[in-house]
């Protein structure tokens, strides 16, 4: 199994929370996506990530859901489990996290109204601690804490990465240049922000594709580790409508477009949790159709 920089460098892919007919998850219904994700070269599954809807589940779902998920990858790969919310909820998270396995933590930025950034390295400090010291990456959704602070979450003892997921890399090159060269910058916007941020020195990349079309995601890292932009922005636009449809309704159609194409796969995965979208306008779903007849995603009895 690779190491955990290796990892971090290649494809995190956030799988999905299913849920069955009453609600309930139901974490079972990953195996074959799983199956078929780490088949094609996925280097990282990620659990209770945002397209997993952490923030939609309780912290005994979140605990489930890690166990299940350590139980299902049974050490093909290293695991980074979400973490956060309520310090005593990541608490108990990291906790279940670390005794499921997991060979890191992503830690939630904390969406409080007052954040205070110091806060947040004693945040980071707690889970540390309650972990049993597992690494931490650094989820980093909004970069208006500025660079000093950015410097101070990743000197916290732990911190191996940091999963950049704004849409400016002139402030991603500034926090890397501030930073210990040995912290792994992670493109956290999904294929379609890889190229740029390779550019100013992220490596890896997350991924939600990788639900339903891990080959993809696989071919367009491979592409950018050759430096092939050319070949990686082709194939980007080949799914570019996937991520138009995600990032509809302020992103509140984020997991909605997901799992959707999930169930044209025959993957009934249920639907997604309030407050995200569901299900797909009709607009959105003659878009979602036309994505998977062009590029052949449906079995043919699904189709």
């Amino acid at each position: 199994m690779m190491t955990l920089d290796q990892a971090l460098t290649g494809i995190s892919g956030i799988l999905v929370t299913p849920y069955d007919q009453a609600g309930q998850i139901a974490p079972a219904k990953l195996a074959p996506i799983l199956d078929r994700a780490l088949g094609a070269g996925m280097h990282m599954p990620v659990v209770n990530g945002n397209t997993g809807e952490f923030y939609a589940l309780t912290t005994d779902e979140a605990c489930t859901m890690v166990r299940e998920v350590a139980g299902l990858i049974a050490g093909r790969a290293p695991l980074l489990a979400g973490v956060g919310r309520a310090l005593p909820d990541a608490i108990r998270l990291a906790k279940a996290s670390a005794g499921a396995g997991a060979t890191a933590l992503m830690v939630h930025q904390p969406p409080d109204p007052f954040v205070a950034p110091r806060g947040v390295v004693d945040y980071l400090m707690a889970l540390t601690d309650a972990s049993g010291g597992l690494p931490m990456m650094v989820y980093l959704r909004n970069d208006t804490i500025g660079t000093k602070a950015i410097a101070n979450l990743c000197a916290v003892p732990g911190v191996r990465g940091v999963k950049w997921a704004t849409p400016n890399p002139q402030k991603l090159a500034e926090a890397r240049a501030a930073c210990d060269p040995s912290i792994v910058w992670v493109g956290g916007l999904a294929e379609v922000w890889a190229p740029t941020f390779y550019a100013v020195g992220a490596r890896g990349f997350t991924s939600g594709l990788i639900n339903i079309w891990p080959e993809h995601s696989v071919a367009i890292h491979a592409a950018l580790e050759a430096g092939d932009y050319h070949r990686a922005n082709a194939l980007i636009e080949k799914m570019r409508v996937f991520e138009d449809i995600r990032a509809q309704e302020m992103n509140g159609t984020n997991v909605t477009g997901v799992k959707a194409a999930l169930i044209a796969q025959g993957h009934d995965c249920g639907p997604t949790r309030a407050p995200s979208a569901w299900p797909l306008t009709a607009a959105q779903q003659a878009q979602l159709d036309g994505f998977m007849t062009d590029n052949e995603l449906c079995p043919k009895e699904h189709a």
